[in-house]
């Protein structure tokens, strides 16, 4: 059984067995069996091998951390994150600057974006100039879901006040090509901030801010499904909202 998470790794940076094996302090046929046995390295070398891939060593390997009986993480999995506050918002940039291909944002409002990152206008534009297809989905201020949300975390109409503040921060970007802006009046179960292959899932419980609800990171492999999962989650919204007219 290989280990589709490194070897997905592994193919994104350019990464060969020999090289990484260079950089950790082993031989090329070490890597091959990490890669296509699944084997797990020793602590020290995972640590070299994983700060060469600028990855987390423990979402490499998962069996490190945890008894081998317990239950497999899936190989998508890139970081888990107990609240969204724990992650500078140069996260999210950092992840956008870097797509070529794809931009889907889905929330409510996520102002903090804008707030924390006043330039975030200018780096959708570049991007769609590069020929990134840009969606932006954000909560429709009148939609009864977005009242009761408010309602749940205790903010009242101040969710549908950022709501329609994240409407007034992404309006200039309408008539830009390659970006498109809606408002949907659905049930926000996540708030999904994808580009290209990978995606960050803010998860959202009763009663608590996005801001203090866990964030997991995901990237696409071709042994899993949760990346698809919220690919179509995504589309399905964004299918039953509505385009934001140009005023």
């Amino acid at each position: 059984m290989p280990n589709d998470r490194l070897k997905s790794v592994m193919e994104l940076g350019g990464w060969t067995c020999a090289a990484l094996a260079e950089k950790a302090g082993v031989d090329t046929k070490s890597v091959e069996r990490w890669a296509n046995q699944n084997r797990t390295p020793r602590l020290r070398t995972a640590r070299l091998a994983a700060e060469a891939l600028g990855e987390d060593m423990f979402g490499l390997w998962p069996s490190l951390r945890q008894p081998r009986a317990a239950r497999a993480i899936s190989p998508e999995l890139v970081a888990l994150y107990e609240q969204r506050a724990d992650l500078p918002v140069s996260v999210f940039v950092d992840l956008m600057a870097k797509a070529t291909e794809r931009i889907d944002v889905l929330v409510y409002a996520a102002v903090f974006l804008h707030e924390a990152y006043p330039r975030l206008n200018d780096l959708l534009r570049e991007r769609a100039a590069e020929g990134c297809a840009i969606r932006i989905a954000v909560g429709d201020p009148n939609s009864e879901n977005v009242r009761q949300r408010g309602e749940e975390e205790k903010f009242g109409h101040g969710i549908q006040s950022r709501c329609r503040l994240a409407l007034m921060h992404y309006r200039p970007l309408l008539g830009t090509q390659g970006i498109e802006i809606r408002a949907h009046g659905t049930t926000l179960y996540n708030s999904l901030y994808r580009a290209d292959d990978q995606v960050l899932v803010n998860a959202h419980a009763w009663g608590v801010n996005a801001f203090g609800a866990p964030v997991w990171h995901l990237r696409r492999t071709g042994a899993g499904r949760l990346f698809d999962t919220y690919a179509a989650s995504f589309d399905a919204v964004w299918n039953a909202a509505l385009p934001v007219e140009e005023n």
